[in-house]
């Protein structure tokens, strides 16, 4: 049997939107790895990276080339709520996304009971291919996924949809 292709970079999908890319995040915590002195700061004193910092030097300029092509870069995060530490620091970072062009929305967790939802996170490029962040347990990441399944493309878009429609825009989400 054939072996899957690795699932496509960041990069490769966000430079082959021509509509919008679309990204779900449903985990209350993240490992933070690379992130690990900024998220330390961020416990320390609450301070958070600037937009020309090493730690958005790849995705923040890769979200504006995309944004300048006319593509909807949309996130939303499904949180619990009281929200965790790590939450609280994707909040207080969230302004560099919205600067650099995404469009950030939350909902709590209490109000996504009755949707259906996929379950790992992921981005959804022009309702054409899903790429599947995979976590393990303690949210670490693992190796990426993806498809081009139609049943899977439209089970992600409907979950998009339904989420963005209930959330909250991330200037009007308190913590």
């Amino acid at each position: 049997m054939p072996q899957k292709p690795p699932a496509p970079s960041f990069e490769d999908l966000l430079d082959s939107a021509q509509e919008h890319a679309l990204h779900l995040e449903l985990r209350d915590v993240y490992a933070v790895g690379e992130e690990r002195d900024v998220y330390d700061a961020f416990q320390r004193d609450g301070s958070v990276p600037a937009d020309d910092s090493d730690y958005w030097s790849g995705w923040l300029p890769l979200v504006k080339r995309t944004v300048a092509r006319g593509v909807k870069v949309r996130r939303a995060r499904i949180v619990s709520e009281p929200v965790t530490d790590y939450i609280r620091f994707e909040h207080a970072i969230t302004d560099a996304n919205l600067r650099a062009g995404e469009q950030v929305r939350w909902l709590p967790r209490r109000r996504a009971s009755t949707l259906a939802l996929p379950g790992n996170d992921f981005w959804l490029i022009d309702d054409r291919i899903v790429r599947w962040n995979i976590f393990s347990g303690d949210g670490e990441v693992l190796e990426p996924d993806h498809t081009e399944d139609p049943q899977a493309i439209k089970l992600c878009a409907e979950a998009f949809r339904s989420v963005w429609d209930l959330a909250t825009e991330h200037a009007d989400y308190r913590i």
